[in-house]
């Protein structure tokens, strides 16, 4: 299958880092493409940032949707910026990574608490758990601290702080899983799940997989290429 994977702030390095979590992520014969706009935020940190994106990422879209060989696309914001909007227009299955990375919890544990980025994302995850009907499945959500752009740089500092407040969850929280709260995360899932003993859960990944799935079950798709044969 191919996949494609829209980051909607305009940073091209952080767009390359998700994409090779993506591929990493993949099964044998999955093709992953990820772009960006050209223009926009260079990082979406709340409502005002997600806003912003909103016309890029459209765009990007609906040229997309035009070329026709996707067979779904991951929205790679942990705010799933324009979500809603694109599933009700869409041909093929569309997922968010904060949608795929809370679901992907619910799987694995009672209640998941997330650990994101600065505090001004929380009001947004907030409201999209209460939009999903999942808000009752998270103890917590928690901000880190630490700037969307920081996690770029992926040094020691970073990643101790972000450890510090999965440790603080899981102390606070009675949680079962921690879901990490941005793409710019995706690398630290595996170091820290080994390091806490529990799921901690990529959304990218999580997307990939969700995706695979119900490619592989025949689901979502209206594409007429993509229609069983008839028996």
């Amino acid at each position: 299958m191919h996949i494609l994977i829209i980051n909607p702030n305009s940073t091209a390095t952080m767009t390359e880092a998700i994409g090779a979590a993506a591929r990493r992520a993949a099964a044998p014969g999955t093709t992953i493409t990820a772009v960006n706009p050209q223009s926009g935020p260079a990082a979406i940190q709340g409502a005002e940032d997600g806003a912003a994106a909103l016309p890029g990422l459209f765009a990007l879209f609906d040229a997309a949707m035009a070329e026709g060989r996707y067979d779904a696309v991951i929205i790679a914001c942990f705010d799933d910026t324009g979500l809603l909007t694109l599933k009700e227009r869409s041909p093929v299955p569309v997922l968010g990574i904060g949608e795929a990375g809370f679901a992907a919890a619910m799987l694995v544990a009672e209640r998941f608490s997330v650990v994101t980025t600065l505090a001004v994302s929380l009001p947004v995850i907030r409201g999209n758990l209460a939009a999903y009907g999942w808000a009752g499945r998270c103890a917590g959500l928690r901000a880190s601290g630490v700037p969307v752009l920081d996690l770029e740089d992926g040094g020691t500092t970073v990643v101790e702080t972000i450890a510090e407040e999965i440790a603080r969850a899981l102390d606070e929280d009675a949680c079962q899983a921690v879901v990490l709260g941005c793409a710019g995360m995706a690398d630290l899932a595996e170091s820290m799940t080994e390091r806490f003993g529990l799921p901690v859960i990529d959304g990218v990944a999580a997307a990939v997989t969700f995706c695979e799935g119900l490619k592989r079950a025949g689901i979502g798709s209206s594409r007429p290429e993509a229609a069983p044969a008839a028996p």
